[in-house]
């Protein structure tokens, strides 16, 4: 894991430096080896227009995990702000970690996969087929009803047939997008459809080529 130390309005002493490299390591071996785009920036501040017990700020940024992680702390020095910012923010990726192994563990969503058939059909495939990931492309028998059940002409079935390789029904509940990047993480999708708690719409969370997150939006015309 790559360590970003700045300064501002400051220089960094040896000293400090080196203590914070010390400590930092205690985060390096908590983060996967396979994780190569991680970043720990450290910028410490001096506001000499503070009090005396505020005087030194530092912030850290966890950067190239999911989410990213930040803690900020003032303090009388440097070294004091340091340690409690760097305290707070290992509070932090801990609690990320353990939502993350118990949404592993328990947090198996079921999904519904529907057969389209040749006559335009949907319906559902029961027993222990629904876990299976391709959906069949002959018509199953239905085990229960759609929310929306519907059907298409023989045209319009025909255009979309070579195209449509598996539909998936994906239970839900509503939550914050921070929410929603922990359940697509911990199913391993590369997005994830939900409802917004605080817009009551769906969106969808999607993981980005570059690295982080997008969120799709949809807005009626």
């Amino acid at each position: 894991m790559q360590i970003i130390i700045k300064g501002k309005q400051m220089e960094v002493m040896p000293r400090l430096r080196q203590h914070i490299e010390r400590k930092a390591h205690k985060l390096t071996r908590l983060i996967s080896p396979r994780n190569s785009t991680a970043r720990l920036q450290i910028t410490i501040a001096e506001e000499h227009t503070r009090s005396a017990q505020d005087r030194y700020t530092v912030q850290i940024l966890l950067m190239g995990t999911s989410p990213t992680l930040r803690s900020e702390v003032s303090a009388p020095n440097a070294t004091v702000a340091f340690d409690q910012a760097l305290g707070k923010l290992l509070a932090q990726f801990c609690r990320q970690k353990d939502r993350l192994t118990t949404a592993r563990r328990h947090q198996r969503l079921p999904i519904r996969v529907l057969a389209l058939a040749r006559s335009g059909q949907l319906s559902v495939l029961g027993g222990e087929e629904a876990s299976v990931v391709t959906a069949a492309r002959e018509g199953a028998e239905e085990v229960e009803d759609l929310p929306v059940p519907t059907s298409l002409s023989e045209e319009q079935n025909e255009t979309v047939w070579a195209r449509i390789r598996e539909i998936r029904s994906l239970p839900t509940k509503p939550m914050s997008d921070k929410e929603a990047i922990l359940q697509m993480e911990a199913l391993g999708l590369p997005f994830y459809p939900f409802v917004n708690e605080a817009t009551n719409s769906v969106n969808v969370m999607y993981r980005l080529e570059k690295g982080g997150y997008g969120l799709l939006i949809p807005a009626l015309e």
